[in-house]
């Protein structure tokens, strides 16, 4: 049998509900870390704007990290510099991130040596980064208590990193890189270059002799004209939320029509010259 109903508990409920998530919605914001509130946190620097969510993954030697400017660092992120916890390392630091980088929930950036990456990159979820490798010579002592190997890592600007990449000690990842999700990168990899697998390997570039070769499959996409405002752009999106269920229902024919008007609709968005 159906049990039945408490509208009385179901209003609790409800309320309880609300209130739990207004309360966890408030510590998130008051335990986010940006360079106006680093709370127990001293990094090298941070840059004006960037802001790791809480709740943060694990985070030690700071004085080492240096942060640039308008970065996400998003929920369980770990970074770290050095081994352990209080080390001296030294003048220098450790672990660069430059500007307007995103870093994934749950991705994590070991730099026991020098690890850089470059502006602009992004990092889906879940990616490890790291500059440190178990070695595993001596095949009479359990790998765990061999000494690691340490090779640095660089991250060029602008680069795409997939969910669940892994970057191996001694990469080199060039400008513009995307490196599809899953990964494993070691090695060097060249400007604007699409690699995947495991070991890594390039499967598409970029030169200025040849473009993309392979080609690419699909078309790129259109730039929005200069001098659009965001309230156009926002009209825009509204109006393509309200045809999305009739779009849906079209054949091929009409989703082609319907394509066609979009483009004019944006077009009429263009300054006029």
């Amino acid at each position: 049998m159906p049990k039945s109903k408490n509208a009385f508990s179901s209003w609790r409920r409800r309320l309880a509900q609300r209130a739990v998530h207004a309360g966890w919605a408030w510590v998130q914001r008051a335990g986010s870390v940006s360079d106006e509130h680093p709370g127990r946190f001293r990094f090298g620097s941070m840059g004006e704007g960037t802001r790791l969510a809480f709740p943060l993954g694990t985070v030690f030697g700071e004085p080492w990290i240096h942060l640039g400017s308008y970065c996400i660092v998003a929920e369980q992120v770990t970074l770290t510099a050095g081994l352990m916890p209080d080390l001296d390392l030294g003048p220098d630091p450790i672990l660069r991130i430059g500007d307007g980088v995103v870093l994934g929930r749950g991705s994590h950036v070991i730099a026991d040596t020098a690890v850089s990456i470059g502006n602009d990159c992004y990092f889906g979820p879940y990616v490890y980064v790291t500059s440190t490798n178990h070695s595993y010579d001596d095949p009479h002592e359990p790998i765990g208590r061999q000494w690691p190997r340490m090779e640095p890592v660089e991250i060029g600007p602008g680069c795409w990193i997939g969910t669940g990449a892994v970057i191996l000690p001694g990469a080199r990842i060039g400008r513009n890189v995307v490196v599809a999700a899953g990964a494993v990168v070691r090695g060097a990899v060249p400007d604007h270059a699409v690699v995947a697998g495991a070991p890594a390997r390039v499967v598409r570039r970029w030169t200025p002799a040849e473009g993309w070769q392979p080609p690419l499959r699909t078309p790129a996409p259109q730039p929005i004209p200069d001098g659009v405002t965001s309230e156009q752009l926002s009209a825009l999106a509204a109006l393509d939320e309200e045809g999305a269920a009739r779009l849906a229902a079209l054949d091929g024919t009409g989703a082609a029509v319907a394509e066609r008007a979009a483009g004019a609709r944006l077009a009429e968005l263009e300054p006029e010259v």
